[in-house]
């Protein structure tokens, strides 16, 4: 049975990309948003963005961050970091800026997400995993991607176990 989890990225520049991974149909994604409906729930401001996540969070065991260039520090990515660690949840990143986009375009590695956290004054990005495939044909990096995000999920979550 596959687990049911959270798709974190940067939404503008990564949603092809984010799209890609989610049809491979390896584990159970949250629903994609279309861009009408993640306009409505920005319309809403931070408490109705705040509760999209939440809801959209409740019931997966994992928070799957696919890092794009430009995926580090932003607000509501750094937001689900922090909630899914507080709620006990499995957390990895995914490099996808290999994968092209709807342009065919791919893109520059971005930094690790996870850097700017810590968990006991260890930094996060020692104890959550990321796994970038080492490929920069799309179709390559999406093969290795669809082989093994099922063991990187049920890892993650391992991890998180121990913490």
């Amino acid at each position: 049975m596959a687990r049911k989890c959270f798709y974190s990225f940067h939404y503008k520049p990564d949603n092809w990309r984010a799209g890609q991974v989610r049809n491979m149909g390896v584990i159970e994604g949250n629903q994609p948003v279309s861009d009408n409906d993640w306009e409505s729930v920005t319309k809403g401001g931070d408490s109705s963005i705040t509760k999209w996540i939440s809801d959209q969070m409740s019931g997966r065991s994992c928070t799957v961050l696919l890092i794009g260039s430009g995926t580090a520090g932003r607000k509501w990515i750094n937001h689900e970091i922090e909630k899914t660690w507080k709620d006990k949840k499995g957390l990895l990143g995914v490099y996808v800026h290999n994968l092209k986009n709807k342009d065919s375009d791919q893109s520059t590695k971005g930094s690790n997400p996870f850097a700017g956290f810590k968990v006991s004054e260890k930094p996060l990005s020692d104890i959550v995993k990321t796994y970038d495939p080492p490929y920069s044909a799309s179709n390559d990096v999406y093969k290795y991607i669809s082989d093994n995000l099922a063991s990187w999920v049920e890892k993650a979550i391992e991890i998180r176990n121990a913490y």
